[in-house]
């Protein structure tokens, strides 16, 4: 991974004329606009990006002997050493939140917190449609189901406006996902939980550093769960953290993960007096982590700063739309997603552009799809549990309401993302995403005539 490089230095008689050039160029549209002249790759042309970008996950040497120093101890399991309770305390307080507990993975923080927030065989979940499979996975493995709220094509976030007509006697909790590591209008979400008395629990799987009116993510719930996996933007091959205020849902969260042991103010006459599995996080993968949180932070800035270049500009293309985050909130961008209108592109379809956008040097996919409509639910719901949990006129309905997600559906049919390691680049390379946008809407209706 490059590091934000300084530009050149000047003599000093230049240095105040630098600088204000330097301000307005990033302010305004990028200089090169031969994009709307040049031919696409697709048409013959040659590509507007022609580097590389940057590498993801990458190793820093002097990381190196602190990791070597645990593995050489042999004391690698969480109760063996301090170095897991370390990252505990150092992520809580980089977040602003009383507590952490680390854990395996992001998958089983979430099946740690569903389980402390009494989530149980029979019971519902409301939950965003438009998050990575792990999410429906943990509810499911609860025996309840995901009930899916919709998708506010504005934010790719969940609705709040759709939650309400979602709630019924058997739901117990929500789970609004801080997708792309964009802040979930959290206000109304807890406004709903709170009237209806259900627990909130937030994925902030994608959302390390995140803001909401000046909160970071993973402090706005009753519990919020975040992951580490190798993609993550703080990674450890494999990781997961459950984050919260409350020392009792802590203590519990901690003995749920560590095969039911008494923690804190959490138990009982014997050892193992309750339920417990083992989700535990590894001490070198914690060493791995704690090394890490300068790097977090200074390119968390980095993202920040491209991805707000990018929407300022992106913008002003017709048939381009940014998206919208909730007042006073910081996205950290896992993705950099924009949706985008074939009108606006003589009907191009969005798997063309996507392709066209490619070939231009510029790494980009459609995210996430209607994965509701990929066997898995019914799959769930079909099986023996599932049919003695609920009645059948329940899980008909359950089925049905796929169909009514407009707003996912949109979603998924229009958003384009970009992977985070793209916004570490430099502004120059901005300006070819920008560039290639422009090329592809310029030359659109040979495109779609050519993919006709």
């Amino acid at each position: 991974m490059k590091n934000h490089l300084t530009r050149r230095g000047f003599i000093r008689s230049a240095a105040a004329g630098s600088a204000a050039l330097t301000w307005l160029s990033s302010r305004r549209a990028p200089m090169a606009f031969a994009g709307e002249t040049a031919k696409p790759v697709l048409l013959g042309g040659a590509p507007v990006h022609q580097g590389g970008w940057p590498d993801w996950p990458n190793w820093l040497e002097t990381w190196e002997p602190a990791v070597v120093k645990v593995l050489r101890s042999g004391k690698w399991y969480r109760g063996d050493g301090g170095h897991v309770a370390e990252f505990e305390t150092a992520y809580a307080k980089l977040l602003g939140a009383k507590r952490c507990l680390a854990t395996a993975s992001g998958t089983t923080a979430l099946l740690v917190s569903l389980h402390v927030m009494d989530v149980d065989a029979g019971d519902e979940v409301i939950v965003s449609p438009y998050t990575f499979i792990a999410t429906y996975n943990a509810i499911l493995i609860n025996k309840a189901l995901p009930v899916f709220a919709d998708t506010d094509p504005a934010t790719l976030t969940l609705d709040p406006a759709s939650i309400g007509s979602r709630i019924t006697e058997r739901t117990r909790a929500i789970l609004p996902v801080h997708i792309y590591g964009m802040p979930c209008d959290m206000d109304p979400i807890n406004a709903i939980a709170r009237k209806h008395k259900l627990a909130v629990i937030e994925d902030a799987c994608q959302a390390w550093l995140a803001e909401y009116k000046g909160r970071k993510c993973g402090t706005l719930g009753d519990l919020a769960c975040f992951s580490f996996q190798n993609s993550k933007h703080i990674p450890s091959g494999e990781g997961g953290a459950v984050t919260g205020d409350s020392d009792d849902l802590l203590d519990r969260c901690h003995a749920f993960h560590n095969v039911g042991r008494a923690t804190g103010n959490f138990k009982g006459a014997k050892p193992f007096f309750t339920r417990g599995s083992n989700y535990r996080m590894q001490q070198f993968q914690a060493v791995i982590l704690l090394q890490q949180f300068d790097k977090l932070v200074r390119e968390t800035e980095r993202r920040r700063e491209n991805a707000d270049y990018l929407s300022a500009h992106l913008k002003q293309i017709p048939g381009i739309r940014p998206v919208r985050l909730p007042e006073n909130s910081r996205a950290v961008w896992h993705l950099y997603p924009f949706r985008y209108d074939a009108a606006h592109f003589n009907g191009l379809p969005r798997d063309r552009f996507l392709q066209a956008l490619n070939a231009e040097g510029i790494p980009c996919s459609g995210g996430y799809y209607e994965q509701y409509f990929d066997g898995l639910l019914d799959e769930a719901i079909n099986s023996r549990g599932f049919k003695r949990l609920f009645s059948a006129e329940r899980l008909k309905a359950y089925r049905e309401s796929f169909e009514e997600l407009r707003g996912n559906r949109q979603v998924c049919a229009t958003t384009v993302g970009m992977t985070q390691n793209l916004l570490l680049a430099e502004r120059r390379d901005m300006d070819h995403i920008i560039e290639a946008v422009r090329k592809i809407q310029a030359h659109s209706a040979a495109l779609s005539k050519a993919a006709g």
